[in-house]
């Protein structure tokens, strides 16, 4: 296969290069349109792809009678939208055992496996497959930050100098149009760019998360899940809450259907959770347990919510919500690339802070994200705080302290708090 001439180099591209070099097979997940296939078709040299509609038919049932058949093209091979065909698991799986040669196959996915279809796959695939998450891109692969300070290198107490290139008109813009790689090539073009949210939530709505369990869902429900989601974003808001919300919208529905909904929009790659941080579980800081809920990215949001660049620059409360959402995403990319995961700390006494970033070797870093240069010194306040009673607590010492704004400039204080604005920002 030949790569795409105008392709976005993207974060997973070292991740997927990685993977391949240590496993036969490497699975891409992740929700649709943020690129998985574009980005597999650049180490592939064939593919198959089972949405196909002239070929969706025939390979469906080559799949289900003789799968290894499929496995006869050059290697690498892409097997996109794998969960259509779910016996190609086990076919991939069995010709790993019967050759270890590392990146023979990349299989992507936008949906988990139906439940009915589980039962065709009977082994879990540990010490063939490798995964590999993919998010809507980051500013840093769109071009929007100009990448001045490195994530990786505040672990390392690195100084820091950049201007960021990012007004508040800019962030309001990179909201609505989000990290979805049409929307990002098609920006310039007048109405074109943010096409892609609102039809993504139509699309989501109508049709995407009934095909996840095969379960028909209400349009009209889910929408108003939706709502209510995006209105308690970045919220550990509990079923009755949500229940509630639903209800005074005009809509009735029992707690185990929204139950079910949820799991529908996780397999869908859509609504992600941020888990509480588990090193201050092992320093004795007893915190709240129950993860917060995110949309994929803040132009889902955007688009639920009927938000536009004018309501976002006149509700500064809101704009700080979805900012919070952008700051994020970006923070999921940039943090895996350093193999490091994005947590939350939010303790019993009412200590908390947006992000906990950590490093699978325990270091860790505490992030604030305010929109407003005037909330900083507060964020500061309050980082220092979780990182003393941490510290006091035999949890370790924090690498750093920041706080993500949208001040034009990027530094280090006296007391060594980092202030970085997220159009600065790179893995």
């Amino acid at each position: 296969m030949e790569a795409n001439e105008g392709y976005r180099a993207r974060i997973a591209d070292g991740l997927l290069s990685q993977a391949m070099g240590a496993m036969g097979a490497v699975q891409v997940v992740g929700p649709k349109w943020c690129g998985k296939t574009t980005t597999a078709q650049q180490v592939c040299r064939s593919a198959i792809y089972f949405q196909d509609p002239d070929q969706r038919a025939s390979l469906l049932g080559l799949a289900a009678e003789k799968p290894s058949l499929l496995l006869k093209s050059a290697q690498p091979i892409l097997l996109d939208e794998w969960q259509d065909a779910p016996q190609i698991w086990d076919a991939v799986r069995f010709a790993v055992d019967q050759d270890a040669t590392p990146g023979q196959f990349v299989l992507t996915g936008s949906t988990v496996v139906r439940p009915e279809n589980r039962d065709l796959i009977r082994h879990s695939g540990t010490g063939r497959f490798a995964k590999v998450r993919m998010r809507p891109m980051s500013l840093s692969e769109s071009g929007d930050s100009n990448g001045g300070v490195s994530l990786a290198s505040l672990f390392d107490g690195a100084a820091v100098e950049a201007t960021s290139p990012l007004g508040l008109e800019d962030i309001a813009r990179l909201i609505l149009q989000g990290g979805w790689p049409a929307a990002v090539n098609a920006r310039g073009s007048a109405g074109r760019a943010g096409w892609a949210p609102r039809d993504y939530v139509d699309s989501i709505a109508d049709a995407d998360i009934s095909r996840v369990d095969g379960i028909e869902k209400n349009p009209n429900r889910v929408r108003l899940l939706l709502r209510s989601l995006a209105r308690n974003e970045s919220t550990a808001a509990k079923m009755t809450v949500l229940q509630a919300d639903m209800a005074a919208a005009g809509g009735t529905i029992s707690i185990n259907t929204i139950t079910g909904y949820l799991s529908a929009l996780r397999g869908l790659y859509v609504l992600e959770e941020q888990q509480p941080w588990a090193g201050a579980v092992r320093s004795r800081v007893v915190q709240r347990a129950a993860p917060v809920r995110r949309y994929a990215d803040p132009s889902i949001l955007a688009a639920i919510l009927g938000l536009s660049e004018d309501k976002l620059l006149t509700d500064f409360n809101t704009f700080g919500c979805l900012f919070e959402s952008l700051v994020v995403r970006d923070l999921r990319c940039y943090a895996e690339a350093g193999d490091a995961e994005v947590f939350y700390y939010h303790d019993l006494r009412g200590l908390e802070c947006d992000a906990i970033i950590e490093r699978r070797d325990g270091a860790w870093g505490a992030v604030a994200i305010k929109l407003a240069a005037s909330q900083a010194q507060a964020a500061k306040a309050n980082l220092s705080a979780i990182r003393d009673k941490v510290r006091s607590q035999h949890g370790g010492q924090a690498s750093f302290l920041l706080v993500v704004t949208n001040t034009p400039h990027a530094y280090q204080d006296a007391d060594g708090v980092y202030y970085v604005p997220l159009g600065c920002l790179k893995p």
